[in-house]
This record gives C-alpha cells, structure tokens and sequence, in this order.
C-alpha cells in the first residue's frame, strides 16, 4: 500500500461554488440515484453536461446497481441546469449482449464538433470509447478500445496534425496484480487507429497518491501550457465504512498539472499537493462512498475564471471555480 496520508486539504485558491451540489437526483426527471462525473463542455454558446447516473435498487443502502444511463443537461450559465426528459444514452439502446453499460463520460469541442470520451463494461473487459455527439441527441461511435483501458479525454485542438488523448490502462497482471496504474499518451489520424503511446506520468511521480492516477477533465490551452487536471487514489486500511458500501477504504483527490504545448506527453509542472481534497459533508459525510472527489469538466471563462466541474462521494455533481494564473502557478512554483 505504501506511505498513508491521514490529512489532505484543498488548495487555497479553490472556491467551492455556495450552493453545491449543482445537480443531483432531486434534479432528475426520470428514474435517478447517484449523479456524478459528469463531462461538460461549452457548445455553440450553452454548457453542454452529459452525467452519469446508477440506479439502484430500492435507493439508499448496499443492494447491487440495477442500472447505469447517461443523461443530458443543458444551461446559460453553467450552474443551473435543465435536464432533458429521458436519458440520453443506455446499454439497452444497443442490440448487442457484449455491453453491459457506459459512463464516465468526458465532453471535448474540436472544430465545432462535440466529441465524448466514455468508459464501457462488457462482458470482456473494461474498454474507452470516443465518439461524435449529433444534435444532442446521438451518439456516433468512433472507437473503441481493447481491454483494459479508460479515463480518455480529448485535447481541444490536434497537435501536430493529430487527434490527442489522455488515458489509464489497467496493467493488473503486469504490475504484480494489484492497482498500480498510470496516465498514458496517444494519438490517432482519424479517431479510430490511436499508437505513439507514452508513458505521462506515474503513480510515485504524485506525492499524495499510493494506489492509482488518472486522466479526469479534459485539458485547457494557456500560454504557459495545457493545464489539466488528474484523479489521484490513496488507501488506508484504518478508513471505517465511508458510504453505503459494506467497506470503502479509498480517497479520491484532484490534481493539477501543465503539459507541453507542442508535446503533451511531457510534464513541465505539478502541484505537489491536491488541488481539491474531499473536505465538505457531501463530499465525507454523505452518499454512495464518501471521500471521493472526481473531476470531469474544466472551463476556461474569458476573464481568466476557470470552472472545475467534479463528481463528489460518487453521487452528486459539483463546481468549484479558481483563477487560471493561479492554477498555473500551482504547477510551476517551487516548494
């Protein structure tokens, strides 16, 4: 397991939005339990939200899932939010056997065209997709990848000609079969053939972190870099029930680092310490497992206003807000 953290705190220049969460089961018109990591994007002058909702049996408690949906919300100002009447996407939209469900949806607007990252379970293993949003109302597509892999998220622009990913495969058996996984490069001509695979950054590169890293919102361009945020997992075993599970032992915590313009594949900065760190009661003291926070959505404002957009305790969204200046030099001042 490593080194236990008993105490991580969020970033001073974090500021939580008031009135968290920003949308959760309440919100829903539809069958809803545990809204959470959520993708959201600005999308021909709206903010574009795709959730991830689990449905479970009976509600509150410890039964197994009955279902997993993605919805879709719209707004005009980024935290009020209107949900369209029935879920958006769902495995039984598909006619095959092989899915069983998608989610972790990550939303990226290239050229005007709005494109989702997501995570699938099949009956083969754990896979990420990226594919084409029409008129909000269909998906299209555009890969998938072989086991075991996800957390993929779009860069906003190509890169040297090329379409370019964050992503987390899932090495079990070659790193000693337990989690140890990483955050990957890669890039593709056409969104559906993806190689120059780099390794990004590892999990002893992130001082807070002893289990797992991972890609979480899509990165935003500045000057300096393309700043980006990332998951980090540490496990304590002394950790007591924290949620609905019969044992949750993990925390979940965000992280912020800048990649080169011209080669994303290079760290040129990391904050040593967590940008958010589970802190609030709907983040420790509240829902399915508590001390989690989970970044999907990052939003650049014209005044230098940053929206971070994450899923706490893995059952509702939230937004907290910083400074672009100061999240860059969050990553490159020295400590």
């Amino acid at each position: 397991m490593g080194k236990v953290f008993p105490e991580l705190k969020s970033s001073p220049i974090i500021k939580r939005y008031e009135g968290n969460p920003i949308l959760s089961m309440k919100d829903i018109p539809y069958e809803a339990t545990c809204i959470y990591n959520a993708g959201i994007a600005k999308y021909k002058g709206k903010y574009v939200m795709v959730f991830r909702n689990d449905i479970k049996i009976d509600g509150y408690g410890t039964n197994p899932l009955k279902k997993v949906d993605l919805g879709l919300a719209t707004s005009d100002d980024g935290i009020h939010w209107h949900v369209s009447p029935k879920p958006f996407l769902a495995a039984e939209d598909y006619t095959t056997d092989e899915i069983r469900r998608f989610y972790d949806p990550r939303l990226t607007v290239i050229d005007d065209v709005l494109y989702m990252c997501f995570a699938v379970d099949t009956c083969h293993g754990v896979h990420g997709g990226v594919g084409i949003i029409h008129d909000l109302e269909r998906l299209e597509i555009m890969s998938i990848s072989a086991p075991d892999n996800r957390n993929m998220v779009l860069f906003p622009e190509k890169i040297n000609g090329l379409y370019t990913r964050l992503e987390r495969p899932f090495p079990v058996y070659s790193r000693g079969g337990k989690d140890r996984f990483d955050i990957w490069f890669a890039q593709s001509p056409d969104l559906k053939f993806w190689g120059n695979n780099t390794l990004v950054m590892g999990v002893e590169d992130v001082p807070f972190a002893n289990d797992k890293i991972g890609p979480a919102a899509p990165p935003i361009k500045t000057e300096k870099g393309w700043l980006t945020t990332f998951h980090s997992v540490d496990i304590d075993q002394t950790r007591g029930k924290n949620g609905w599970e019969d044992t949750w032992k993990k925390r979940y915590c965000a992280g912020i680092m800048l990649l080169d313009l011209q080669d994303p594949s290079k760290v040129i900065g990391m904050s040593k310490l967590p940008l958010i760190a589970p802190e609030t009661d709907y983040e420790v003291e509240e829902g399915l497992r508590q001390n989690v926070i989970f970044p999907g959505g990052m939003i650049l404002e014209d005044d230098g206003e940053v929206k971070i957009y994450y899923g706490a305790s893995d059952t509702v969204e939230c937004l907290a807000t910083a400074n672009v200046d100061d999240l860059i030099n969050l990553c490159t001042e020295k400590r």
